[in-house]
C-alpha cells in the first residue's frame, strides 16, 4: 500500500540560496576592496604626476617651487606638447623643458628655432650630448659627472652669488661662448651656465642637475634661492614636459623602419648564418650509399602483414592501390604457370594471350580482370580479389 507523503529531495546541487550564502562574504570582500582601490586611485589622481612635474607633491615632483614662486606673483603653466611650448615663447615667459634628451632631433631644432631671440629665458635641466648641442650650440657635455653634489658658485653671476653652495652636481659642460657665465665648476668644468642671446635680452640657461627643483631637496643648501631666481627672473614660467608620445611635430626622416634600426653587422650575420644553414643541409642531404635491410627483432606472420596493410588501405580509401597489388600479386604468379617468363607477367600481349590457350576461352574478360579499371566501392573490390582467387585456382588444376 502506498502513502501519499513526499519524499525529501536527494540531489546534492546547492541551490542559488545556498550559493548565494556561500559567497556573499567573498563578493563583498572584492567589492569592498574595489571601491578602495576606485577611491584612493582617485584621490592620488591630483597629486601624482611624475619627476619634476609642479603638479606633484612626490619627493621628486616641483610643487614646493611653483608654490614659491605663485607666492612671488609667477605663475606656471604646464605644457606636454612641443606646440604650446612654441607658442608660449616670449619676452616675458621663462621656459623650462624638463627632460629635453625625449626630443628628437627636430624637434630639438624647430624648439631652438622659436626661442632665439624671442627675448625670454629657456632653461634646459640637465641635457646630455644627445639634445645639449642643438639647444644650446656651442655647448657640449662632458663624459665624466660631478663627483660632489653640493657645489659653491665661483662666478660673477649675481643669482649664483645670492644663492651660495648649490646642489648643482651632474652634468658637466664647455662653451665656447667667451661672453657665457661659467658657475659651479667641478673638477673645472661648469654645471650651470648662462649664454645671454646675442639678437635680443633673453638667454639659456644649463643646469647640470634638477636636484634644485626636487620637494625634497628643495630646502638643502640655497637650492630655493638659486631656483627662485633662476625660474623667477620673468612673470611667467611654461614648465615642458616633453613625451614620446607628441608626434605633431616628428619628422618623416626622423621616422625609421626595423631595418633601419639594426646595425649593418646584424645584417651581415644574418646572411652568413643563411649561407651556413644551407650547406650544412646540402652536407647532411647528400647520399651516403644504398639502404641496408635491418632484422626485425622478431617475426611476423605474413596474415598479420597482409591484414594491417589491408587496414591500412580501407582507412585511407585507396581501393586502386589495393587492386593494383591483388592484380600485381596475381599475374606474378600466374605467368610461370602458362609458360609465360616473369618479366612479361605484366605485359597484356604476352600474359593474355597464354592464359585464353591454357584455359580454351575468350581473352577479353581476362584483360578486364587482369588490368582493368580500379573498382568503384569496397563490394566491387572483394568481387575482384575472389575472382582473381578462382582464375588461379582454374589454372592451377590439372
Amino acid at each position: 500500500m502506498t502513502t501519499g507523503t513526499a519524499r525529501p529531495s536527494t540531489s546534492a546541487s546547492p541551490t542559488a540560496r545556498q550559493v548565494w550564502t556561500r559567497a556573499r562574504g567573498i563578493a563583498l570582500a572584492a567589492a569592498l576592496l574595489l571601491a578602495g582601490a576606485v577611491a584612493l586611485a582617485g584621490l592620488q589622481s591630483d597629486a601624482r604626476h611624475g619627476t619634476l612635474d609642479p603638479r606633484s607633491a612626490d619627493p621628486y615632483g616641483s610643487r614646493a617651487v611653483a608654490e614659491l614662486l605663485a607666492d612671488r606673483g609667477v605663475s606656471t603653466r604646464v605644457v606636454t606638447t612641443l606646440a604650446e611650448a612654441r607658442t608660449a615663447t616670449g619676452p616675458d615667459t621663462t621656459l623650462l623643458v624638463a627632460v629635453p634628451d625625449l626630443l628628437t632631433p627636430h624637434q630639438q631644432r624647430t624648439l631652438h628655432a622659436a626661442t632665439t631671440g624671442s627675448g625670454g629665458r629657456t632653461i634646459l635641466v640637465a641635457p646630455g650630448s644627445p639634445s645639449v648641442g642643438t639647444l644650446a650650440p656651442g655647448v657640449t657635455a662632458a663624459p665624466a659627472t660631478s663627483r660632489s653634489a653640493a657645489l659653491s658658485p665661483d662666478c660673477a653671476l649675481p643669482d649664483a652669488r645670492r644663492a651660495g653652495t648649490a646642489e648643482t652636481g651632474g652634468i658637466r659642460y664647455t662653451t665656447r661662448h667667451l661672453d657665457a657665465d661659467t658657475c659651479y665648476p667641478s673638477r673645472r668644468l661648469a654645471t650651470l651656465l648662462r649664454i645671454p642671446d646675442a639678437s635680443g635680452d633673453g638667454d639659456t640657461v644649463v643646469l647640470g642637475a634638477p636636484d634644485i627643483l626636487f620637494n625634497t631637496r628643495l630646502d638643502q643648501q640655497g637650492n630655493a634661492s638659486l631656483a627662485l631666481q633662476l625660474l623667477g627672473s620673468r612673470p611667467h614660467l611654461v614648465w615642458y614636459l616633453p613625451s614620446l608620445s607628441d608626434t605633431s611635430t616628428t619628422d618623416q626622416d626622423d621616422e625609421k623602419s626595423f631595418f633601419d634600426l639594426l646595425p649593418s653587422g646584424w645584417l651581415w650575420g644574418t646572411l652568413q648564418l643563411f649561407i651556413a644553414a644551407a650547406l650544412a643541409a646540402l652536407w647532411r642531404a647528400r647520399r651516403l650509399g644504398p639502404l641496408v635491410p635491418e632484422k626485425l627483432p622478431v617475426a611476423i606472420r605474413a596474415s598479420e602483414t597482409v591484414e594491417g596493410r589491408a587496414r591500412l588501405y580501407r582507412n585511407a580509401s585507396a581501393r586502386d592501390r589495393a587492386a593494383v597489388a591483388l592484380r600485381s600479386t596475381t599475374r606474378t604468379r600466374l605467368a610461370p604457370l602458362v609458360g609465360i617468363p616473369v618479366t612479361q607477367a605484366h605485359t597484356p600481349e604476352a600474359l593474355v594471350p597464354a592464359l585464353s590457350a591454357h584455359l580454351h576461352g575468350d581473352g577479353q574478360p581476362l584483360h578486364s580482370l587482369l588490368f582493368g579499371p580500379p573498382p568503384h566501392d569496397d563490394t566491387a573490390l572483394i568481387t575482384l580479389a575472389d575472382q582473381l582467387d578462382a582464375l588461379e585456382r582454374e589454372v592451377r588444376r590439372p
